[in-house]
């Protein structure tokens, strides 16, 4: 499993539209192929910051979603909402073992 995990800072009044293209995003990830999980979760303290996290199959299936209309759909619709420039950090998997992904 390949992962990563995106941390998201939004401009406060784009909030709950982020939230709603996210979701949108996330609910249509999950149905691809290279996709194990696609998590969206949500600061508690400061609510204009999320962290995506992303399971893939493997390495190359970033590049593969980054090619889906759903992905480029979500890429340019939240651009604007984005109070700094969202990052990423990659991470292998240690527990479960890749066959507990399901």
């Amino acid at each position: 499993m390949f992962i990563v995990h995106v941390q998201v800072h939004v401009k406060s009044e784009f909030v709950d539209a982020f939230r709603a293209a996210t979701i949108e995003n996330a609910s249509n990830s999950v149905r691809e192929a290279g996709i194990a999980r696609f998590d969206v979760v949500q600061q508690l303290d400061d609510p204009s910051r999320f962290v995506l996290v992303e399971v893939y199959r493997t390495p190359d299936d970033p590049a593969r979603h980054k090619e889906t209309a759903h992905y480029k759909k979500w890429a340019e619709t939240v651009a604007p909402m984005m109070a700094a420039p969202r990052n990423s950090v990659k991470y292998a998997n240690v527990y479960p073992e890749d066959a507990g992904w399901g």
